[in-house]
This record gives structure tokens, C-alpha cells and sequence, in this order.
């Protein structure tokens, strides 16, 4: 699983259990380094096949950054997930595609299973709600994700400063590739969609490290009349990283599903490839299909 406040709140759940994980993730943004156990993350696991192995907020198994392996050799799985292209891949799945975040399945879950929500693990849990929705702007948000944020409110967790460090603080090497991306900005459909992208070399030039590119691809979506946002970002030579936002109508997951890719209604992503150009091509020609 990847480092997000859902698996950090499972970790730290366990550890109340009295049982001993690992937390095994290749590699993670910097931006959550500051959240409870966060310092426990392992790159690479311990055994060759554990007994149990949990899957949070991750759609399809190849989403599972490196950790696939360990999955698939476990002598039961589990998936616990909030998107509606969800390939329910484990022996045991949880998947409610109505929750607009993995992090608000979990706080049931948790207490379900008797865990005491802690301010570490509330701190966890909100950085994923928060994440989940956008800063709660996402249409996805519920009633219920303003009750639940307001119930890990009362119980110490200190909501403003989560916020601040998980969507506001940006590394410098964030700060150098939104200047980038903003300059390459392109519009086409009348507006309609915004296109940019970010190289290897950017990223050389930049000092930029794992999770700089977070956030980069509202840069487009917020400009008025743009419906969807498209980011590429280069992974290696021939591989292109596709993030797309929409604002309205738009179901991205949709689009990029097409390139074998997937997510949220509004917040998707995939993988092609191709070079820079074919990538863009195909990807603009995907999403003018979608538009009203």
C-alpha cells in the first residue's frame, strides 16, 4: 500500500492490537512524514510471506507500488477501498464506492474491530479525509465526512495544522515544477481542457523529490471554463504518467480507464506508453469524447 493517513491508521490500529506489522512501501511523498509512525514505513518486508496481508485505498493490485508481491503471497488478503472501479482482488474485500474517502470506511472499520481512536490515529485519519476530498471541496463530500472530521476535532486531533501540512506546504521542488507546469499550460476545445506536463529532466533541474508533482494538475483545473485538467509527468523514457481532474461532468475515471487507469468520478489516473507527443494526443482525443 502506499503512505497515506489510511495506512498509517491501520498501522498504528494494529500496534494497538498487539500485533506486530510492517508497513512495507518503496516509497512515499515527504509530505506525510510528519504523521504518527510514519518513521516505521520499510521498503522492503522482512519475510517472504506473511500471514496477513491489508490493501488500503487502492483500487487494482498493480496500484499497490511495489508491495505487490507481498500481497500475492500472503495466506489471506485483505482490501479495504472507496473506488468504484475497484477490482475487489483480495480474499476478503471492503470496497464502498459511496465514500468519498478510504480514511472514513476506516474510522468503522476500526471501531468495529474495537480500537480505541487515538489523537495519533485521528491525525492519520483525517490527513486521509482530507486528502480524499480535496480539502473537502470534491463533490464526494458527505454530511458524514463533516461529522466525522468534527468528532476527531473534539478528540484532540488538530485538524488546521493537518490541513496546512498536507495541501498548503509545498517543498521548493514543488514550487519549481508549478512554475514549470504553469508555463507550458495549453488549452484546446475552446477551454475547455488544460494540458501540461513534466519531464525527468525537470525534475533533475528542480532537486524535486517523490510527491513534488502532488497537486500540480489543479493548476489547470481551477481557470474558469477549463472542464478537465491533464498532467503528464514522465516516469521513464517511453512512459508517461497521466493525472486528470474534472470539474463538472466529466467522469475521469472513465478516460482513464481506457488506458488502463482508473479512479475517482473526478480525480483519476493512468499510465501510457508513448512518447510526449503520442501520449498528449491520445490522451486530449480521449478526453474531447467525454465533452458536452
Amino acid at each position: 500500500m502506499m503512505l497515506s493517513g489510511s495506512s498509517l491508521a491501520v498501522y498504528n490500529a494494529l500496534v494497538q492490537l498487539g500485533k506486530q506489522p510492517e508497513m512495507i512501501i518503496p516509497e512515499y511523498p515527504a509530505i506525510y512524514s510528519f504523521l504518527p509512525s510514519a518513521d516505521k514505513m520499510q521498503k522492503e518486508g522482512t519475510k517472504e510471506s506473511y500471514d496477513l496481508a491489508i490493501a488500503v485505498d487502492s483500487s487494482d493490485i498493480k496500484r499497490l507500488n511495489g508491495f505487490a508481491n507481498y500481497f500475492e503471497q500472503a495466506k489471506a488478503t485483505i482490501n479495504i477501498d472507496h473506488h468504484s472501479v475497484n477490482t475487489m482482488f483480495a480474499d476478503y474485500n471492503f470496497v464502498n464506492p459511496d465514500s468519498p474517502a478510504c480514511c472514513q470506511i476506516l474510522i468503522l472499520v476500526l471501531e468495529y474491530l474495537g480500537v480505541t481512536i487515538t489523537k495519533e490515529i485521528g491525525s492519520c485519519l483525517v490527513a486521509g479525509i482530507i486528502t480524499d476530498t480535496g480539502g473537502f471541496k470534491y463533490s464526494g463530500t458527505s454530511k458524514e465526512t463533516f461529522e466525522f472530521t468534527a468528532w476527531l476535532l473534539s478528540i484532540g486531533v488538530n485538524v488546521a495544522d493537518i490541513y496546512r501540512r498536507v495541501l498548503e506546504k509545498q517543498t521548493k521542488g514543488h514550487f519549481e515544477l508549478s512554475k514549470i507546469a504553469m508555463d507550458r499550460l495549453e488549452f484546446f476545445e475552446d477551454g475547455k481542457i488544460a494540458f501540461t506536463y513534466i519531464t525527468k529532466k525537470d525534475e533533475d533541474k528542480t532537486n524535486a523529490q517523490n510527491g513534488d508533482h502532488s497537486g500540480l494538475v489543479d493548476i489547470g483545473r481551477s481557470i474558469e471554463g477549463v472542464e478537465v485538467s491533464i498532467l503528464l509527468s514522465e516516469k521513464e523514457e517511453g512512459l508517461y504518467k497521466g493525472s486528470l481532474r474534472s470539474n463538472d461532468y466529466v467522469n475521469v475515471s472513465d478516460v482513464c480507464m481506457m488506458f488502463n487507469g482508473g479512479g475517482h468520478i473526478r480525480a483519476a489516473g493512468c499510465q501510457i506508453h508513448a512518447t510526449l507527443e503520442e501520449a498528449k494526443e491520445k490522451i486530449i482525443h480521449e478526453v474531447t469524447k467525454h465533452l458536452k
